[in-house]
């Protein structure tokens, strides 16, 4: 079980991983070749990209649980049902979003509060990163399948070529041919595209159960999907909103500075989060599987693996940022002042990490059973209650030491209050015996 644990888990994280690690080098090449402004250009345009990771997760968890569960189930024609209608579902979702963020992109970053210069850099960003948000959507969606359909390295290989690609192309765009923070955006979506590329080889060369064709809707199915992968979706959007309150929050506590330094942060700090998002995506399949089989213990043992587990992975990440953190934010840039903000940000926040990840997996893991609704109470405790009010209140009474510890505090409340109203063991226990 153990093996089977990391078999999933490490190629998942990794190729999560990855993904953090491209959108790292996005940022330095940022920082480098168009300067601080471009930086906090990229952090304002954020909140849009996490959405459409957030709606491409919806989709990938709660197909991939369904899919999952069937296998275990031993249902493979239910299986791939499932599968095709996501994949459709998918391709619609993501070519409308594609447009409206293209057309409207100026009005949708001026909407959520840049301005000026900002403005001008973000709304470009976004028009040129939506032409890609297709693929970017269902590349993300195709991995979930090929993990569930028992391919986990295909995933974690298709990352890494599409992240070499990402890193080749963000110099040659904005160093050589000049194109500055459109070419950063291009750079992406060529990424996604080599990425989708080879995990359609796993559907091409028949390599699981899975089929790549189109199933008849179902719109029941539909709502099943939506509704156990909603908390995926919450979860992103939450991060989005965490984002946003804390740009208002620097713009008024602490001016462009800020903004620029969290933005550092938000790059550096994107490893650990893709890293446990990853790792807890990688064992909802055995989760899944697990359930369809009815088996309480295996299903038990998964989760407190991915709990022990993530305690051990963000330890290792604080210790490396405590040490090593002001080198690391040295590479985005050389403004004193700037890497003293983010140095003392980054160790702060760092912390709300060790309870962020059990929240994680306690969400995943509600999914993966196939009762969303617990998953969505710890997403609106985190970022809709909990977090405002922190963050208002710290920053009045503290400053930027506030702003930096109202994560802790919502993460903490959350916890303790999801933990208050119900248990893992006993509704898994609920759930099996009827």
């Amino acid at each position: 079980m153990v093996k089977k644990f990391f078999k999933y888990s490490i190629s998942s994280m990794f190729a999560m991983f990855v993904t953090s690690l491209y959108t790292i080098v996005d940022g330095i090449f940022v920082g480098k070749g168009i300067g601080d402004v471009g930086l906090a250009a990229v952090n304002m345009v954020l909140p849009i990209t996490i959405m459409y990771f957030g709606i491409a997760t919806m989709m990938a968890v709660g197909g991939g649980a369904l899919v999952s569960k069937s296998f275990g189930q031993q249902d493979n024609v239910r299986a791939q049902n499932i599968f095709g209608q996501t994949i459709k579902f998918a391709v619609i979702v993501s070519f409308s979003l594609s447009v409206i963020a293209f057309v409207f992109a100026r009005s949708v970053m001026y909407g959520i509060g840049a301005r000026d210069e900002m403005l001008l850099y973000s709304s470009e960003y976004l028009r040129f990163y939506s032409i890609f948000c297709s693929a970017n959507l269902i590349g993300i969606v195709l991995n979930s399948f090929v993990r569930n359909d028992g391919n986990p390295r295909l995933g974690m290989v298709a990352n890494i070529f599409g992240a070499i690609l990402n890193i080749i192309f963000d110099y040659v765009f904005i160093f050589n041919f000049n194109w500055g923070i459109k070419g950063a955006a291009l750079a992406t979506g060529v990424g996604q595209i080599i990425t989708i590329s080879i995990l359609l080889c796993h559907f091409l060369f028949k390599r699981g159960n899975l089929k790549l064709k189109l199933s008849p809707t179902e719109n029941k199915t539909l709502k099943n999907i939506v509704s156990i992968g909603f908390p995926s979706f919450l979860g992103e959007i939450t991060f989005s909103i965490i984002i946003f309150f804390y740009n208002i929050a620097l713009i008024v506590f602490v001016g462009m500075k800020g903004i620029t330094a969290f933005s550092v942060i938000n790059y550096i700090n994107a490893n650990i989060y893709m890293i446990l998002l990853g790792m807890n995506f990688g064992v909802q399949p055995l989760i899944s599987y697990s359930f369809g089989e009815k088996k309480e213990q295996d299903m038990l043992k998964f989760y407190g693996f991915s709990k022990r587990f993530g305690f051990v992975l963000t330890l290792t990440y604080a210790l490396l940022s405590l040490v090593w953190g002001r080198e690391i934010i040295g590479v985005f840039t050389t403004d004193a002042e700037i890497i003293n903000i983010a140095y003392f940000g980054l160790n702060v926040t760092n912390l709300a990490f060790f309870i962020l990840g059990i929240n994680l997996t306690i969400t995943v893991y509600y999914q993966a059973i196939e009762i969303p609704k617990y998953s969505n109470i710890i997403c609106l405790f985190r970022s809709f209650i909990f977090l405002p009010i922190s963050l208002i209140v710290l920053a009045k009474l503290f400053g930027i030491i506030g702003i930096w510890v109202s994560l802790i505090v919502s993460e903490g409340l959350s916890f303790l209050f999801i933990n208050l109203m119900v248990r893992v063991k006993q509704i898994t226990h609920k759930i099996l015996v009827g």
